[in-house]
Order: structure tokens, then sequence, then C-alpha cells
């Protein structure tokens, strides 16, 4: 079996859907299916599959650009560019199956005319939209195979689509509990760290994050992340939490260690189409302060007793003291097993 996966930040960002589409292809290769993977960054050594790099403009450079259908956004310019690069170099009749979450660019160009066409398959990471609504441009959405990355997802199109529930993994190699490195980061080795990971657009909500942290006394709120709203949130930081706030930009092979060196993971999202960074944190024995959701709920089960209604500061920070109390778990947790790389993987194969 062939498979190609394409995305425009792949190689580029380490966002959630890159991470994970990107483990799916490596254990699929690793376990003997051909891979091909398209994205914008530079070849990586140490991988299973097959890289083409593909040239695209990066979203940064989109981001006071006008958002217009079905230019919705910096995110939307840039695939725009990469699926133009893209059709140089995709043969739709090399692969049996063809794996994106973009939409509707990269979605677009993998649908090009062909004699021979790949099984299209899309995952609702970056969320369902295009394959539930008909408005505008996701009128022309169509899949053979809708990988919906959590119950409600699946739930609303199976009726539509022929889907798979198919959830995110996490890598317990490198994501683990362990000793924090807080001097070799840079970070405050005397006081409380809450840690989010996210970027900083508006549905993630890092400013009211911001804001809930500041109810804590002594906490120091580190943000791991980049985005259209950095000045936005250094100019509140600077007035509710002096000398409290770091926002870093770290390597993946130094995120473990990030985890490992807060005391708390907070993220503000109402409503993430699944979270990596959720299990990321959970496996490095993390507290995780959240917002209230059946799906959230359904990721971790029991563990997640500080979820709560984050729409309030101070339910929020009421929340992110209990956690503080609590502490770390210097164990995995259990449940963890289940969302390794490989068994996701065969899921979709």
């Amino acid at each position: 079996m062939k498979v190609l996966f394409a995305l425009p930040g792949f190689h580029r960002y380490e966002r959630g859907a890159e991470v994970a589409l990107l483990s799916v292809a490596d254990a699929l290769a690793s376990a003997g299916t051909e891979v091909t993977v398209m994205g914008s960054g530079p070849a990586r050594p140490a991988r299973q599959y097959s890289f083409i790099e593909v040239p695209s403009i990066r979203r940064e450079h989109f981001e006071r650009y006008p958002a217009l259908p079905p230019l919705r956004s910096e995110t939307a310019w840039e695939d725009m560019t990469f699926a133009i690069a893209m059709m140089r170099d995709y043969r739709p009749g090399d692969y049996d199956a063809v794996v994106t979450c973009s939409f509707p660019f990269t979605h677009w160009a993998l649908r090009r005319p062909a004699k021979r066409k790949p099984l299209q398959i899309f995952v609702t990471q970056n969320g369902e939209w295009p394959a539930f609504s008909n408005d505008a441009e996701f009128q022309t959405f169509r899949c053979d195979g809708l990988a919906c990355t959590n119950p409600d997802y699946y739930s609303r199109n199976k009726d539509n689509w022929d889907c798979a529930l198919n959830p995110n993994g996490n890598d317990l190699e490198r994501f683990s509990p362990g000793l924090g490195e807080r001097e070799r980061l840079g970070l405050p080795h005397d006081r409380p760290i809450v840690l989010m990971v996210s970027a900083l657009i508006e549905s993630k909500r890092v400013l009211d994050g911001i804001k809930a942290t500041a109810e804590l006394d002594n906490a120091v709120l580190v943000v791991a992340g980049d985005g259209p709203l950095r000045d936005e949130a250094e100019a509140l930081a600077s007035q509710l939490l002096p000398n409290r706030f770091l926002r870093v930009s770290l390597p993946a092979s130094d995120m473990p260690a990030l985890y490992r060196s807060a005391d708390i993971f907070l993220h503000m999202s109402l409503l993430e189409s699944f979270g990596n960074v959720f299990l990321e944190a959970w496996a490095c024995g993390l507290p995780i302060v959240a917002h209230e959701s059946e799906r959230l709920r359904w990721i971790q089960g029991e563990g997640a007793p500080f979820l709560c209604d984050t729409q309030d500061p101070q339910t929020t920070a009421g929340r992110l003291k209990e956690a503080l109390v609590k502490g770390k778990s210097g164990a995995l947790p259990l449940g963890m097993d289940k969302y390794t790389w490989p068994n996701i993987a065969q899921q979709y194969r």
C-alpha cells in the first residue's frame, strides 16, 4: 500500500496537526507501509517515510492579509501557496490513498483529475467543519474516508461519510514523568510554574489564561507558542503579571523537559478537536486545568479532576490553586498505553 501525507506545515511547524499526522506516517512506514510525506520544511534525519519538500510562503507573512472566502486566515493563505507548488510533484496514480487535514486548497489539489485516483482520507485534526457544513467553499468537500479524532465528530458525521474514530497518540519514550531542567531552560527555580502550550490565536484564549494566573500570588506563567496575538499577550502580561510571564520558543526536542519543569498545565481552548498537548502533559505527570467537556473527559477518563468552566477567571484560578496543592505525579498515569503511536497508526491502516 502506498500512502501520501500532505500538509503545508510538515517539517516546518511542531503544532498539534503536524505532530499527530507525522507520527502516524512514521509509525505506518515502520510497520511496512510505503509512505511519502509532502511538506514545506526541510528533510529530517531518521525518518522511516520518504519526504518531498514543497515550497510555500510562511503563514506569518499573511497575518495582516484580508480574511475573505476561501482565504479566511493566514493559514489558508499559506495553504494556497503550498497547494499550487505541490501540483508539480503530486501524481495521483502513484498512491493508493492520500491523507490531509488541510482545507480547502491542499484538499482540492489532492483531488485533481486523474485516470487512477487514490482514496481521499481527511482527518479532523483542525475541526470537522469541511465535512459538516454546506456553506460557501465547504460545499466542495468530498472524501472516501473521514478519520474523526473524537466521538462528537464521529457521531455527527457517520451517516454522511465513511468514518472511523481515530484519536491522537503520544510518544511515551519522550513524554513521561521525570526531573525538570529549569536552569537549562532559563526558567525560575523558586516559584511554581503554570505552563500553556498554545498558539497565540483567539481560539486558544491565552489572554484569558494570563488573567486567571494573575489571581495566583506567586506563580509564573510560561507560554510556549507564537501567533498574531503575541503583542497583546505581552502587553496584558506586563500589566497583570509583571515579572511573572515568559513566552518561550523551544525546539521539539526540549518539550518533554519543559513539561517536566512545570507544576501545572493550563489549556483554555473551549473545544479542541483532540489536543495532543493534553496527552503530553498528562504523560509527564502534570495536573491539567482545562475547560470542562465530555470530549476531554473521554480522552483522560478519571484522570481529569481539575476541569472547570474556564470562562470564569475566579473558578479557573481556584482550580489552579487546587492543582498546585495536589502536585505532580511521579508515575506514568494509568490508561496512557492505549495512546501509543503504533496503536494509533494501526487504527489508521
